[in-house]
């Protein structure tokens, strides 16, 4: 079963809870409910396998077993997790590892095409603040969510549910209302009275693994193509069956007639593939092409900018141009419902008859016409000999009418139940019935507008109580919770979770059926059982004490809610039996739609989701986009029996998959390594296309330590520089500013996100178009905080943003890319920056901080190194290019900042040479001599092109207001952390660092010392009267001499550089400053 039970959410050994053993056993306290007797005893440690990479796995059985396990853990653990925290402190409120809703009670139930779905209301008390429920993750469809009687609190009893529908005007009533399906169905409630507490995990999307699990479990017990390379790790490939049973292919679809000679119409890909590629592909791509065409296992290697996709879009074209009549489809997936959409989008024009299978797409003038949704409206539905469509639909209807019947007690209840509902029911004999009947005829009563007139109500008499259970929602006044994603984003996350592919809807379809109860009775908790039970015998009903009335009635009461809740389960169950048939009826329809399709495209997802109805096609192609970044176990499940060819697009150097719960992903469980990576790894062969046709040369040589053999086009060498940025197409401003957290938990950085902010500015203001400029982060709050600033920029108003994270950007580029790094902390912590970013054309700017990225990853200091070479592309001024021609050097976000009357100029107020500090040119350990600027060039000096700078508007120059400085302080502190040598990779020597200022602009040099020591760097207080923003200072610094005593190094504006000078120690006038202090 892939939906967890609740005794995994409790984490317990044995099922045997309440919810699953009640129907057995009635513990006698007149609830109908068993206690159960499970306690933390029960509590089971978790046997989690491991997903080995390195070499071939011991059995098939083995290797499905072990994606299974962690994938479910993966899918439950945040759940079980959450559910955990609110069991150990119950009244606990929203907190990073669970959202919690108190409060819970079911209105009624939906008898929809995905199940009986119950609605509930509930409280978002506990949340602290209001909800904007269109941009937020909560409680969106396809979400595991944990449920406990608001007296048990999950001490022993726990009900799994799955959300139905979360319909917007539901979730903004006041309270708020959404539907659930409960996992299975014994775990069904009706009780209208009982109020619940909902646990949801803050982390994980249960509906995302739910089909893989189900598609792995069926394959144990099916044939498994490709298992040779998956489980066995063959390293040679072998030629699809499919092509060596006809090698001839059409690649007239290149625009040529002739390749090599041989003509294109006919090309025998085993024996002659063209050696000479066409003037769209270059060699790399050509190979690519071979591979994909020949090997049955290809895997494709593509480096940002090379055109992967279009290889895969030429294969296609090829593929489908030498298809046989009777050939079935070729069955495309992405990751992403937006990356697939894109590569649909490429294959339309030269071929029409595809279909997009999927709950939702953007394209509405392309995709759309091509959804399963659409083509249904223009193909009459057949009738089936033996077909489950129509059997189904009766059966639902016979089934729905008869669950609506077994709820009509609870049904707009004016009146206790009734003599006659509790005789139906067997809970009283015929002689009690009538004694009711009769008794209530034979007294006379007075006639309250407020009290009910029937038998039951009149034997109560005063014991009767009504309720009013109405759920206050308790958020006025509050402010909003941060959102949590763009309306788009979640409408994406949705999509997934339509139960079929109708016209997407946030509401469930189906007859809606409310239940409530209004009455009850007071029962005195000291009525011992012995005495209850004599009641509940007595012939006339009017024998009964009137003080254990209310607590005969309440037992009769929780009997007939038992006895209904039985039936209704018994029903659901064969309700759920009659859901899937209509689903296989409806596929036996879509089946002809899709069987004379060419070509079917679907989510990774969607792979699972529909594996049934797309093996009953007998697939032999399968192409994966965005393999590198898809856990194993979703292409896994695409290995339909009849796959003859697996060709796997992707770059496992960019973006892995990601893991709910973190500690998963690597070692030693590897769960985030793909399927694409660990065969690579393990020596399965492979091809990387090395020509990138996207970046600009600088900003691809800043790829250097992940992709060392990537070479330019020549069409990327006259890219035009980026306006108000000189000639510096990419840049690393550092800074030291500490990280904080948003509501949501996510990681921000206020002083970082405003001068991201602030170069957006200066940029639009120098002509870049706001569309052209992309802002990536690794986190969701810092792109919300963004956003937020960008829209409130004066200067910005009306303005479309591009604004997204590094997930969410997949597949797309821009012009320019400012990426927002965020992590900045006292811990060196650096969360999911271990991956560099890659989607500039023009300009490619970042924000974060250079030094601890240094320490913490290998990555980012062989990164940071290349930055820090000629053109020095690292620092703490961020340099810009003014509207006259001139450089500025910007050190915080109000310096980026345009006021009222412009952009930043080289008015009176704004130096052209600030100074700054720029990160380290050298690993530690290396060799690296004080230089003179000019000879390597000053730190993070542009390019001296001042018309490459200007403005391509006409904008005039306007005058800015005063900038800020670089403080003496920020370089105070940047410089300790270099002499502290805190740098990556250990080295027996130290590195110290020294900062040189004159007139121009300033340098960060490495100095070697032969011997571990404090490097004393003095700083006189000696400026130049006539320009207080060009300090002319001496800087000296004292070094261990090779011959003894201490070689002294002193620079000036006048002294010659690099000259050692003997001297004594000790400075010759008393330093007001020293930067090591």
């Amino acid at each position: 079963m892939e939906i967890p039970t609740a005794a995994e959410i409790l984490g317990l050994k044995h099922d045997d809870l309440e919810a699953e053993k009640e129907d057995d056993s009635d513990d006698g306290d007149g609830d109908g409910d068993s206690d159960g007797d499970s306690d933390d005893s029960g509590q089971d440690a978790i046997d989690i396998p491991v997903n080995i990479i390195h070499g071939p796995w011991a059995s098939r059985a083995d290797y499905l077993r072990a994606h299974y396990e962690l994938l479910r853990e993966d899918a439950i653990a945040p759940l079980r997790d959450a559910v955990a925290a609110v069991r150990e402190t119950p009244e606990m409120e929203d907190g990073k590892a669970a959202s919690i809703y108190d409060k819970v009670r079911i209105l009624g139930y939906t008898f929809s095409t995905q199940g009986p779905a119950a609605r509930v209301v509930f409280s978002t008390a506990r949340v602290g603040k209001r909800i904007l429920w269109e941009q937020s993750k909560r409680l969106i469809p396809g979400t595991l969510v944990a449920l406990s009687p608001a007296e048990d609190k999950f001490e022993q009893r726990c009900t799994v549910a799955v959300v139905a529908a979360r319909p917007l005007a539901g979730v903004q009533a006041n309270p708020p209302e959404v539907d659930l399906l409960f996992a299975q169905p014994q775990m069904v409630e009706i009780d209208p009275l009982q109020e619940w507490l909902m646990v949801e995990a803050r982390t994980g999307y249960f509906e995302a693994y739910r089909h893989t699990l189900t598609a792995l479990q069926a394959m144990m017990y099916e044939k498994f193509p490709m298992s040779e390379h998956l489980v066995d790790l063959h390293e040679e490939v072998k030629c699809p069956e499919h092509v060596l049973k006809n090698p001839f292919m059409d690649f007239s679809t290149l625009s040529v007639d002739f390749v090599d000679g041989v003509a294109v119409r006919d090309v025998n890909v085993l024996d002659c593939f063209p050696a000479t590629p066409p003037s769209n592909l270059d060699q790399s791509q050509l190979q690519a092409l071979e591979r994909i065409l020949t090997k049955k296992m290809a895997i494709i290697q593509g480096p940002p900018g090379t055109g992967k996709t279009h290889v895969s879009v030429t294969a296609l074209q090829v593929l489908l141009k030498s298809r046989a009549a009777d050939d079935p489809p070729i069955i495309i997936a992405s990751q992403t419902n937006h990356a697939l959409d894109q590569m649909l989008r490429h294959i339309a024009p030269f071929e029409d008859n595809f279909v997009r299978l999927g709950g939702r797409t953007l394209d509405q003038e392309v995709i759309k016409l091509h959804t399963l949704h659409e083509l249904r409206k223009l193909k009459r539905m057949p009738v089936f000999a033996g077909g489950l469509r129509g059997p189904a639909q009766s059966r639902l209807r016979r089934l729905e009418q008869k669950m609506t019947t077994l709820l009509d007690p609870l049904h707009e209840q004016a009146e206790p139940f009734s003599a006659e509902t509790f005789h139906s029911a067997g809970l009283i004999s015929e002689a009690q019935k009538k004694s009711l009947d009769q008794g209530h005829k034979g007294w006379v009563h007075a006639v309250r507008s407020d009290h009910p007139s029937g038998s039951v109500a009149a034997w109560l008499g005063d014991e009767l109580v009504h309720i009013n259970h109405f759920t206050r929602q308790e958020d006025l006044g509050l402010e909003y919770e941060d959102s949590d994603l763009e309306f788009e984003q979640i409408k994406e996350t949705e999509a997934e979770a339509v139960a079929n592919d109708d016209n997407f809807s946030d509401c469930l379809a189906g007859s809606w059926r409310p239940i409530t109860e209004r009455f009850t009775a007071r029962a005195d908790g000291g009525v011992a059982p012995q005495a209850l039970k004599r009641a509940l015998c007595t012939p006339n009903m009017w024998d009964i004490p009137s003080h254990l009335r209310g607590a005969v009635y309440v037992s009769l009461q929780a009997s007939l809610k038992k006895t209904i809740r039985d039936q209704f389960r018994q029903d659901a169950a064969r309700y759920m039996d009659a859901v899937q048939d209509l689903k296989i009826g409806k596929w036996e329809f879509d089946c002809e739609i899709l069987r004379t399709s060419h070509l079917i495209g679907m989510t990774t997802t969607g792979l699972s989701k529909y594996r049934a109805l797309v093996a009953s096609l007998q697939p032999k192609i399968l192409l994966v986009e965005e393999a590198a970044e898809t856990l194993e176990g979703q292409i896994t499940a695409g290995c339909v029996d009849s796959l003859e060819h697996l060709i796997l697009v992707g770059d496992h150097k960019q973006l892995r998959g990601h893991c709910a719960v973190h500690e998963l992903e690597g070692e030693p469980y590897n769960l985030g390594i793909s399927m694409f990576e660990r065969l690579i790894i393990n020596g399965v062969e492979f091809s990387t296309l090395t020509c990138q046709r996207r970046m600009a040369t600088e900003i691809r040589k800043n790829l250097m330590p992940i992709y060392d053999e990537l070479h330019d086009h020549e069409s990327v060498r006259n890219k035009t520089p980026v306006p108000g940025m000189g000639a510096l197409r990419s840049f690393f401003f550092t800074h030291s500013w500490l990280e904080t957290q948003d509501s949501n938990f996510s990681r921000c950085n206020e002083t970082e996100a405003e001068m991201v902010v602030g170069c957006f500015n200066h940029l639009v203001w120098n002509g870049v178009q706001p569309e052209q400029i992309t802002v990536l982060t690794f986190y969701n709050g810092q792109r919300k905080l963004i956003l937020k600033k960008l829209r409130l920029h004066r200067n910005l108003q009306g303005q479309i943003f591009n604004v997204k994270t590094v997930d969410a950007y997949q597949g797309e580029e821009n012009a320019v890319v400012l990426l927002s790094l965020v992590r900045s902390n006292h811990n060196g912590d650096l969360g999911f920056l271990s991956i560099e970013n890659r989607r500039a054309q023009r300009g490619f700017y970042l924000f974060g901080n250079a030094l601890q990225l240094s320490q913490g990853s290998q990555l980012w200091w062989n990164v940071v190194k290349i930055m820090s070479k000629e053109p020095r592309r690292v620092g703490i001024c961020f340099p810009v290019s003014l509207t006259n021609g001139a450089t500025s050097w910007v050190a915080a976000s109000a310096d980026c900042k345009c006021g009222a009357t412009g952009p930043i100029t080289n008015g009176v107020n704004a130096p052209t040479a600030k100074p700054g500090v720029n990160a380290p040119t050298a690993k530690p350990g290396a060799h690296a001599p004080a230089t003179k600027p000019g000879a390597n060039g000053p730190i993070a000096k542009p390019d001296a092109n001042p018309s490459a700078a200007k403005p391509e508007s006409s904008q005039p120059a306007r005058t800015a207001p005063a900038v800020a400085h670089t403080s003496v302080k920020a370089w105070k502190d940047f410089a300790k952390k270099a002499a502290a040598g805190q740098l990556p990779a250990p080295s027996p020597r130290v590195v110290k660092k020294a900062i040189w200022t004159g007139t121009d602009e300033p340098l960060l040099l490495d100095l070697d010392s032969p011997q571990p020591g404090t490097l004393p760097v003095h700083w006189p207080a000696t400026t130049n009267d006539h320009d207080q923003h060009q300090p002319k200072v001496t800087l000296i610094e004292d070094l261990p001499n090779h011959g003894g005593g201490v070689a002294r190094k002193r620079w000036t504006e006048t002294v010659q550089w690099n000259k050692w000078i003997a001297e004594d120690p000790k400075p010759a006038s008393p330093p007001e400053a020293s930067l090591l202090d």
